[in-house]
């Protein structure tokens, strides 16, 4: 495996990419890239000179996984967004050396820290369906993952949950905001 640069020279990857952000949100988060066209858009909008969009490519040219960085704060801080890994090749390390990698890139161009949003629209977490605007810390401190929810991988890279957005997709469906000082 490989990680490099998508760019629209490489029009194979950047369909693929397309196709991972559809499938790979299907099952938590279905309304994100309903359909390959939306996909196609995001794409596009993470080939800006200005952001990062990096894939990982084995040796047959299969698109494993990819990430995207956003510049915020005038650089000092990067969104992390999005981020993707095909089912297949979940938990054999693609997504970890995705996001060392953007580290890596974000450090280069003189970026402090990575922030990004892991919503929540399926109570995949203990904050799903909950009235965050109660006791909220209490909540995130004793958040539990109940059905394989990503803010715990984002956990394991270093990153810690620094607040959340109740409601931002709906009642009871936040955004956990989690991010990492490189």
């Amino acid at each position: 495996m490989r990680i490099m640069d998508l760019s629209a020279d490489r029009p194979d990857l950047l369909e693929q990419a397309a196709q991972l952000l559809v499938e790979g949100f299907r099952e938590h988060w279905p309304d994100a890239w309903p359909e390959i066209e939306a996909a196609r858009e995001e794409v596009s909008e993470c080939l800006d000179p200005e952001m990062i969009c990096r894939g990982a490519v084995d040796d047959a040219g299969l698109l494993l996984g990819w990430i995207g960085g956003r510049p915020e704060y005038d650089g000092n801080v990067w969104e992390l967004h999005p981020m993707v890994v095909r089912s297949d090749h979940r938990r054999q390390g693609v997504g970890r050396a995705l996001i060392a990698d953007l580290e890596s890139q974000v450090r280069a161009r003189g970026g402090l820290t990575i922030m990004l949003g892991t919503d929540d629209v399926d109570e995949s977490t203990t904050l799903g369906g909950a009235d965050l605007y109660t006791d909220l810390w209490e909540q995130i401190r004793l958040i539990r993952n109940l059905k394989d929810h990503p803010y715990e991988f984002y956990q394991r890279c270093g990153y810690t949950i620094i607040g959340v957005m109740p409601d931002a997709n709906g009642r009871g469906k936040p955004d956990i905001y989690m991010a990492k000082r490189l």
